[in-house]
This record gives structure tokens, C-alpha cells and sequence, in this order.
């Protein structure tokens, strides 16, 4: 569904730099498979995404290179990301081959670490989201344009992140506060701060269910040992919330619907926090 921003006489976020942006939420699994097409010429087609699980905001889109650049994984961060076409079922990416085949190399059977991160950030010359205490270092926005962001100072402490794949945490057991209601069957990505706004849960095997959404700020906390995600809702509440549909996704009006139904602020009236607890 495509939002613009400033709808209704209201912002959608509350980054006024985005007044008369157009933003649409996407299903990551309708993403993977996009065509990825850089300054000169395609790379190959999205596959997965590493989220950090603090913000729940994508930091790499995994690109599946075929034939090119085989034995390592390619990762393209959300500031190279222009924006998704789910028309064209492409994403546009603002960097040429020769950038991605000269980028720090990270084995295809290697986690992601700090050390890589740190060399990729500095190879591209983009500030690191870790530094600071907002989603994007110093800022709760993904700044593109290099006169506004703001470097880390070297006595900033930064925050230790803990990324995770969209394809590892699909099918973790959903745990309300009086018992198991189900399990993450995808997720919903904003295209324009790349966050995850919206976990969808499918329901149906605990009754004649139905597919839900559930956002990240309403996560209690998340075992990763146990792949468990325990969320400050009951299950009759949920049982009772607004459907999912996968061929509607939410419009604005739907969405205010869904938090009015859970008494929760909406995300775009407010600064972002850091939704759960890690166990």
C-alpha cells in the first residue's frame, strides 16, 4: 500500500524531510526475487535481509549474484537502497558493479561481524547506524545526502548489534501473554526507512484462524536461543484484532485502525524506541 506523506494534514513519520515522499509497505517475501538493477546494469535479484534486532530496521539487503561474485555474499545496505518498484518487481540501487565487486568481501558462510561492518561503512564512506542512540546512529532517519549526517564522535560508546535473517526468524512460535497464539509467517518493510513496521502472524493453527499484524514496539522480548517471540498482548486481543490480507496490504486508515484496536500510539506520531528485550 502506498503512503504519501503529509496525507490527512498529518505527516506519516515524523521526519519532516519526507513531506511529499511517496512510501509503500512491502511483503519480504514479495521482495525476494526483486531484480536488483545498479547504476550500470543489473546484479542479480534480492534474497533475504539482515535486520538488527534493537530497531528491527533492515541494515542489509542479501543479494543472490548468480553466477558473479560467487563464495561471498553481497550485501547492499539501505543507503545505497533507492526504493523498491513492486510494478516492476525491481529495486534500484545507487551504485555501479565495479563499487559492489571492490567492496569488502564477506564469505558466503560467515556472519556478519563488526570488523566487516566497520570496513564496508568505511569503504563506502556512509556514517555507521551503531554509533549514537537512534535507528540511524544520530539520527532516527535514513539521511542520503552526506552534508546531514553526523559522524560518531570517538568518545561515543556504540551500541553492540545483533542482526538476524528475515529468513531465520520466519516460523518463530508467537507467545502472547496467556500462551502460544501462532508464529511469524512474514514481514511488512517500509521502502523509504527500510524498518520492519509490522510482523505478520499466521494464527490458523491454534483455530479457524486468520493472519494478523503485530509490531515490533508490542514485542516484550525475543529469545533467540529459544526462537521464541513473546509479545504484552493476550491472545483474545489478538484473536480479535483486524485481519491481514495479503492481496490489501494496510492502507493509513487501516493501520490507525489496527493500534486503536490495541490502544498503542501509532509509529508515525512519535520518535522511535527500542521495542524488546533480548534474551
Amino acid at each position: 500500500m502506498i503512503h504519501e506523506v503529509g496525507d490527512d494534514g498529518a505527516s506519516w513519520l515524523t521526519n519532516p524531510k519526507l513531506k511529499g515522499r511517496t512510501i509503500m509497505l512491502h511483503l519480504a517475501k514479495n521482495i525476494k526475487g526483486y531484480r536488483l538493477d545498479s547504476l550500470n546494469g543489473e546484479i542479480g535479484k534480492a534474497r533475504e535481509f539482515y535486520f538488527d534486532d534493537r530497531y528491527w530496521t533492515v541494515r542489509y539487503l542479501v543479494a543472490d549474484t548468480g553466477g558473479w561474485l560467487t563464495g561471498r555474499q553481497v550485501l547492499i545496505s539501505p543507503y545505497a537502497l533507492v526504493g523498491a518498484l513492486a510494478d516492476e518487481e525491481r529495486i534500484e540501487v545507487n551504485l555501479t558493479k565495479q563499487q559492489i565487486e571492490d567492496s569488502p568481501s564477506l564469505d558466503s558462510d560467515k556472519p556478519v561481524s563488526r570488523q566487516f561492518e566497520e570496513s564496508y561503512y568505511g569503504y563506502y564512506g556512509w556514517p555507521v547506524y551503531w554509533a549514537g542512540m537512534d535507528a540511524w546512529g544520530y539520527s532516527p532517519y535514513l539521511l542520503r545526502d552526506p552534508e546531514e549526517w553526523v559522524r560518531s564522535p570517538a568518545k561515543e560508546k556504540a551500541w553492540d548489534p545483533h542482526l538476524r535473517s528475515s529468513r531465520e526468524v520466519t516460523g518463530y512460535p508467537i507467545e502472547a501473554k496467556d500462551g502460544e497464539i501462532g508464529h511469524v509467517e512474514d514481514f511488512l518493510i517500509d521502502d523509504v526507512e527500510w524498518t520492519i513496521r509490522y510482523l505478520v502472524v499466521d494464527t490458523r493453527n491454534w483455530w479457524p484462524g486468520k493472519k494478523v499484524l503485530i509490531a515490533p514496539d508490542w514485542i516484550e522480548r525475543v529469545s533467540w536461543t529459544d526462537h521464541q517471540v513473546t509479545v504484552n498482548l493476550t491472545r483474545e486481543a489478538i484473536k480479535n484484532s483486524p485481519e491481514f490480507y495479503e492481496d490489501a496490504l494496510p492502507s493509513r486508515t487501516d493501520e490507525a485502525a489496527l493500534h486503536r484496536h490495541y490502544d498503542r500510539p501509532g509509529y508515525w506520531d512519535r520518535q522511535p524506541s527500542v521495542p524488546s528485550q533480548i534474551v
